[in-house]
């Protein structure tokens, strides 16, 4: 544990009690992507395999829990919850997210670090994750204004993937054997998906005006 992962597991936190706010504070979905939120499920429970049978210690547990509960719990309001589903922007998100999927799971099947189950599906869950929100980023840019809770989501879900790119290279430094390359390159890739929603938070910020992305 160093203060970069801490800070990004923490920035991670918060994005997730955003969304739940938003959600169970308004009964709304609306601007949020299902499409995401199913992909993020589904890259803790293949990541997270390791809960039952490795324990490091009781904060990497129960963080492991948190991230597989609220991301089920979201997926089930967007989904089920009588209130909830009506504001859903079905029509804005239709990226095909299966494809996402698939091309992941490939990947990790020839890319990995270890020919083992569970290792696999760890690949599989960090190339997963590098892409997962890319249904979220393309229904802002279809939706055009952004609300500040959503827009507030999807900022500290970038800033968590940067501050752990801080930590990989703190780690390269200072651990003899670290060689989570597949994380740190994957993780690069999907900060760099957040560049331009930056660039318009931060002009949106500068301006006191509604965060607004270009169609």
């Amino acid at each position: 544990m160093n203060i970069f992962r801490f800070a990004g597991d923490m920035t991670h936190l918060i994005s997730v009690l955003v969304l739940l706010l938003k959600i169970y504070a308004t009964k709304s979905c609306s601007g949020i992507s299902l499409k995401t939120q199913e992909l993020y499920s589904l890259v803790f429970v293949t990541r997270y395999l390791d809960l039952f049978t490795d324990f490091i210690s009781v904060y990497n547990t129960v963080m492991k829990v948190v991230f597989i509960g609220s991301s089920l719990a979201i997926v089930w309001c967007m989904r089920w919850h009588r209130a909830v589903k009506r504001s859903y922007d079905r029509e804005l998100d239709t990226f095909r997210h299966f494809f996402l999927v698939a091309a992941s799971f490939v990947l990790a099947l020839f890319v990995h670090e270890k020919f083992t189950f569970q290792e696999i599906f760890w690949a599989f869950s960090i190339y997963l994750e590098a892409v997962a929100i890319l249904p979220q980023l393309v229904l802002l840019q279809r939706s055009g204004n952004v609300d500040n809770l959503t827009g507030q989501y999807v900022l500290f879900l970038g800033a968590y993937r940067a501050f752990y790119i801080f930590n990989w290279i703190y780690r390269y430094f200072t651990e003899v054997h670290f060689s989570r390359w597949i994380a740190c390159i994957s993780g690069i890739a999907q900060t760099a998906l957040y560049a331009d929603f930056f660039y318009y938070y931060f002009i949106s910020w500068k301006n006191n005006a509604k965060l607004k992305l270009p169609a």
